[in-house]
């Protein structure tokens, strides 16, 4: 019998470890999970009132008389997606009214009120305020007093002013003696003043505007780049009719030319949504490919997409992305070239039924010079996993006809022999019964048992090889898991912010076993076939689905999930979320090892401003780390924030050459002022000390609207190094790029 290495050990002591802890705490071994938001977010909205004192000395009577509750000495109140705060408040949850006095906060969906006196209800929204301020971007107001529905989004206010400026001080506003906000977009005034700083600059009987984005706007992004010499990036924008609009862009470059062309999309009700784009440019200077073959001069890309419910659960989705040459999008649209780097080209049809699912897919390839698998078409039904009668079994399945295509892309150095295109029918079912069991109440137990049939027609092609032939695959295995908890009421810590304390643990393990199936995978057309990953591959049907490459497989998959979980200002939030995951294999196929590398994936806030994020890769048998992935963010207030990484990967050749990683990264982010702001970014590749790319940015705000400063160098090694400065500006009230963009994807501030 093979012995079980220490991994294994710890994995079974912790399964041990969780049980004891189910039976100490025998209420909490099921525990109702809570999902906690995201660092910075409020908690998930619930439809319970809940209400928390602020401080020790907090009180509450009752006067049962009444039905009234008084809270004192600092309160907070939730319902939904209110958050009230305030000295002392009031309040009947029969008919939902609130008095609250006192420093009194309201937060409601984006929405903000601040002042010392307001009656507000909670479940119809209405509400009055006396000396306040108020903001629902992009309008803040303040003022003598307020009558309004929050959840209508109306207001109406005496002695007020108002501004989209959205600071303490704003540069301009406009004060009236009667406001109105009408469905949260349109204001209206009367007896208005314009005020520039404290001076009045003209008077206004009446003033109406609408709050919604404007429908004809330019955007422009001035900058010089090597590569391109000085250049203005530009669109026009504009109604062409109800729901579409319409846009010209014009790229001026002055090294490599004009790039012109027509931007359309649309969104309606009954029609879908989409989007058209055509770009062209002839390239004075298109350089050359990084096999330093010279690349066209007359360059285009298409691009298309289109969405529509035709009725209900039947969807459409169709994308054509067509461009002249492989590097038109690397050199132009950066941004859009990092995230996709081989887009495709697709018709989806789907038919969802309660249990059934119906997809079909023509998947033609547009683009010659990129590999692609040719779908024409591919009809794929799914059977939802669902009860067989009474009886305590589950069926799933899943059944698809397609033929489909090899195409090898021509994205070779010169003198390379292109690939072998080839062709073929396949009809492909799959079949799976599940029995689900719990015993004592907590340990879960899932058997299964399937069988699939793979029928291939010949395959057409030059030199190949492969018959007709029919392949049968039968799969058996089990799941079992089981979830434990225990809190620690007494655990409290104002450092590391711990308000009690509960520990969810839940280890599984998951036996495959497949059988030598009749054809392997060499002997078969390789449509579906295993693409290499960084981290293990599901191991189960269905979600296993490189159909071709199916193979014997006799294997555990041992997993230990571990989750800390405490009390903070904006709910439950997860101290700790830690995940260890292998696979034993038992009857190891040529080329894998007994154990898989050892996989953990850990994610600890000790702080609420503190954070570290981990993923490793440990290959047991080698007794090394073939990959990890290390970030500390740092962002204790408003003021800076630091976010550091460190990226390792071992390659492979089946990675591709020069695929290994050992690369640093840094974002550090400071406020000078309510004005100025900084970005620096670094990239640093610490196998040949390179520092790949650095990203200056200094922000502005200018009140309605900011602006951003950006410095981009690259150093490409073997290449002339790449420099970059560009402008951009966009209005705070309709914003161009996403919160935190500029963080995520700094080639947004460089107008690609």
């Amino acid at each position: 019998m093979r012995s079980l290495p220490p991994f294994f050990l710890f994995l079974l002591a912790s399964s041990t470890a969780g049980t004891v802890v189910a039976a100490e705490a025998p209420a909490a071994s099921t525990p109702e999970q809570t999902t906690p938001p995201p660092t910075g977010q409020r908690p998930q909205e619930s439809n319970v009132l809940t209400i928390e004192p602020l401080t020790d000395q907090g009180t509450v009577t009752q006067d049962l008389k009444e039905g009234i509750s008084y809270f004192r000495y600092g309160v907070v109140v939730r319902y939904r997606s209110m958050e009230l705060v305030a000295n002392q408040v009031a309040m009947s949850e029969s008919t939902g009214d609130i008095i609250a006095d006192g420093n009194v906060r309201l937060q409601n969906e984006g929405q903000y009120w601040a002042g010392e006196h307001l009656e507000y209800n909670y479940k119809t929204g209405q509400m009055k305020g006396e000396n306040f301020r108020a903001g629902f971007a992009p309008l803040y107001v303040g003022g003598l007093s307020l009558d309004a529905n929050i959840n209508a989004q109306n207001y109406d206010a005496q002695q007020t002013f108002f501004t989209t400026d959205d600071v303490k001080d704003p540069a301009f506003r406009i004060r009236a003696k009667q406001f109105r906000l009408i469905d949260g977009h349109r204001v209206e005034a009367r007896n208005a003043t314009v005020l520039v700083g404290d001076t009045p600059a003209m008077v206004l009987p009446y003033y109406s505007r609408d709050l919604r984005k404007h429908d004809t706007f330019w955007r422009f992004t001035p900058g010089y780049r090597s590569y391109y010499g000085p250049f203005l990036l530009s669109s026009y924008h504009f109604p062409v009719m109800t729901n579409v609009m319409g846009g010209v862009k014009l790229d001026l470059y002055t090294k490599r030319g004009v790039g012109v062309g027509p931007i359309f999309d649309w969104n309606s009700p009954r029609w879908g949504k989409g989007e058209f784009e055509y770009y062209y440019i002839n390239d004075n200077d298109p350089r050359t490919d990084p096999f330093d073959q010279p690349i066209r001069e007359d360059r285009h890309r298409i691009r298309f997409s289109h969405q529509v419910t035709l009725r209900t659960n039947l969807t459409a989705k169709v994308i054509v992305r067509e461009q002249s040459d492989p590097y038109i999008v690397r050199d132009f649209f950066e941004t859009e070239y990092r995230n996709n780097t081989q887009p495709s080209s697709f018709l989806e049809l789907n038919q969802l039924w309660s249990n059934w699912s119906l997809d079909f897919i023509a998947q033609p390839r547009i683009n010659e010079f990129y590999d692609m698998v040719e779908r024409l078409p591919d009809v794929k039904l799914s059977g939802l996993r669902q009860q067989i009668g009474e009886t305590p079994l589950y069926y799933e399945s899943e059944s698809s006809l397609a033929y489909l295509r090899w195409q090898p892309g021509s994205l070779l150095p010169p003198g390379t022999p292109m690939g072998t295109d080839y062709s073929a029918m396949r009809f492909d079912s799959f079949h799976q019964v599940v029995w689900p069991q719990n015993y004592f109440g907590w340990l879960n137990f899932t058997p299964r048992v399937g069988g699939r049939l793979t029928q291939y027609g010949e395959t057409e092609g030059v030199n190949t090889t492969f018959d007709e032939s029919t392949r049968f695959i039968f799969n058996t295995g089990a799941e079992t898991s089981f979830k434990a908890s225990r809190v620690w009421r007494n655990v409290e810590s104002k450092f590391w912010e711990v308000k009690e304390l509960r520990h969810i643990i839940e280890p599984s393990i998951n036996y495959v076993f497949v059988p030598d199936p009749n054809y392997t995978p060499n002997e078969l057309p390789q449509f579906d076939r295993e693409i290499p990953s960084l981290r293990l591959l599901p191991i189960e049907y269905p979600d296993y689905n490189a159909i071709d490459s199916i193979d014997s497989q006799n294997v555990f998959r041992f997993t230990l999930r571990n989750k800390i979980q405490t009390k903070r200002e904006r709910g439950i939030q997860d101290l700790l979320q830690w995940a260890v995951y292998t696979d034993w294999r038992l009857d190891p196929r040529p080329g894998q090892s007994t154990f898989s590398d050892v996989y953990s994936d850990l994610d600890l806030r000790p702080r609420s401003w503190l954070g570290f994020s981990s993923e490793l890769r440990y290959a047991i048998k080698e007794k090394e780390f073939n990959g990890s992935y290390h970030t500390v963010t740092i962002n204790p207030n408003d003021t800076w924030s630091w976010r550091l990484g460190h990226r390792y990967f071992r390659g492979g050749p089946e990675f591709g050459p020069e695929s290994d990683n050992n690369t640093i990264t840094s974002s550090f982010y400071y406020k000078f002022n309510e004005n100025w702001a900084s970005r620096i970014t670094h990239h640093f590749e610490a196998r040949d000390g390179t520092l790949e790319e650095q990203y200056y940015t200094l922000y502005r705000d200018f009140r309605s609207w900011t602006g951003a400063l950006t410095f981009r160098y690259r150093d490409q090694r073997d290449r002339s190094d790449d420099f970059t400065i560009a402008v951009t500006f966009q209005l705070k009230a309709f914003p161009r790029f996403k919160l935190n963009d500029d963080q995520n994807e700094h080639s947004f501030l460089l107008g690609s």
